[in-house]
């Protein structure tokens, strides 16, 4: 039984040893995860519905208007509230009742209970654009929160790509920091094992790499940042380990970009000046008049004692015809608020012909940028290449004898250096190219 219970334990000791399986994670798997988990997105979705709502709300407009309504009424007698009202009719009115009261003076009893029910219906006719031009208005209003959805959408594949290369970067800035501090100690190993280790040597050699590890440090603390940061954005667990499976590419092609013909910010301000202008008219139309088909129906039932108010048939009326409502005197307020919407339209305009202005140079920038870099690239790489030609040669006659660790060290800080400027020009290279993809996609 003992036997048994220690091997139970060591099997759940071994199961907790194991080491986590890190999670795979590809740009496009980031951009999709990131993408779904954004608040930004989710909120440009809910002012999607939201406009789509209030086009349903404009329509109404459109369309005929029921109402409904019952009430009931107890009239008091004001001299004897405990008693019903009666009305007392001269003999010339007690004739109009009946001919044998035409001499006499007669009393009636007022009902005092009286119920009134009542439908009416209404149907806009004609209203010379009020209506017609709000509902488009509204219509702009949807086109301008999809197109905000889109451009919403295009800021977090953005970010979401800056966010994976950043993390890629710090993850070879890592492997670039452990290299180099290797190096390092390769070289204090040759010294002291070459039995030749003068103080001044030993010295740079040692100050060089404690400066290692602190950038080692430093770089493994800038990594985790990174990655706390992107599975924070991704809905990722914080305690899962990340493996970024995208490489920087060896190579960048052309850009295939033409010129810039539209962007979502430009159909939104586009909208935004059709929707003010149909407001615009649609205020301008509350000066004119309405025409409106009404009908209604109507029940009256009285009695004086509320307990057969409806044993007998109550009254009934009905009725329709047309109704044309013309306002006569606002003072200027719907010319006033005609006046406030074109403004308004006119501040779209000229938004739009600065985004248009500086929308394109930032485009044609990002183009021209990355092209640059792409020039930049492969004089960074033969820089590079020709640095680790040299540490390979400085390397060879350190341990000959015939260099000193202050020359080694100038040599391998100066290809640590053109291996991370050569990473930063790959990431500015690729994020120009998201930025042209993000403005005109």
């Amino acid at each position: 039984m003992t036997k048994l219970k220690f091997g139970f334990a060591a099997l759940v000791a071994s199961i907790f040893a194991m080491p986590a399986v890190a999670l795979d994670l590809s740009l496009a798997d980031a951009v999709a995860k990131i993408e779904s988990e954004s608040q930004d997105v989710k909120k440009a979705d809910a002012n999607l519905k939201k406009a789509e709502a209030s086009l349903d709300a404009a329509n109404a407009n459109r369309w005929f208007s029921i109402e409904g309504s019952a009430s009931y009424m107890n009239m008091v007698n004001i001299e004897n509230p405990s008693e019903s009202k009666t009305l007392d009719l001269p003999p010339a009115l007690g004739g109009l009742i009946s001919e044998s009261l035409k001499d006499q003076s007669v009393s009636i009893e007022i009902p005092d209970n009286i119920f009134m029910a009542g439908v009416t219906i209404t149907q806009p006719i004609y209203t010379f654009g009020k209506i017609g031009n709000a509902v488009k208005s509204v219509r702009s209003a949807i086109k301008m929160a999809d197109a905000s959805r889109d451009m919403t959408a295009r800021e977090v594949r953005y970010a979401a790509a800056d966010l994976y290369w950043t993390a890629k970067m710090t993850d070879e800035i890592v492997e670039l920091t452990k290299q180099d501090l290797n190096n390092a100690r390769a070289a204090k190993k040759k010294l002291t094992a070459a039995g030749r280790a003068n103080r001044s040597n030993l010295l740079k050699i040692e100050s060089d790499i404690a400066t290692k590890e602190i950038n080692l440090s430093d770089a493994e603390f800038n990594r985790d940042t990174a990655h706390r940061m992107l599975k924070i954005m991704a809905g990722i667990n914080m305690d899962e380990t990340l493996t970024l499976t995208e490489e920087f590419p060896s190579e960048f092609v052309e850009l295939n970009a033409g010129e810039l013909k539209s962007t979502p910010e430009w159909e939104i301000l586009n909208e935004q000046i059709n929707m003010y202008d149909r407001l615009a008219r649609s205020k301008r139309a509350g000066a004119y008049p309405t025409l409106a088909a009404t009908a209604s129906y109507n029940y009256y039932s009285m009695s004086s004692d509320i307990g057969h108010m409806f044993d007998e048939k109550g009254s009934q009326s009905a009725n329709w015809g047309l109704a044309l409502q013309v306002p006569i005197f606002t003072g200027g307020i719907n010319r006033a608020n005609a006046t406030v919407e074109a403004m308004n339209a006119e501040a779209a305009r000229q938004d739009l012909d600065k985004s248009k202005k500086i929308t394109t140079e930032k485009y044609d920038n990002a183009i021209k940028q990355y092209n640059h870099l792409r020039g930049n690239l492969k004089s960074l790489e033969n820089a590079r290449n020709l640095a680790a030609k040299t540490y390979d040669l400085s390397q060879s006659r350190f341990a000959s004898g015939q260099t000193s660790a202050v020359e080694l060290a100038d040599v391998a800080a100066g290809l640590y250096q053109l291996d991370v400027a050569l990473l930063n020009t790959k990431y500015k290279a690729l994020m120009s190219a998201e930025m042209v993809k993000k403005l005109g996609e």
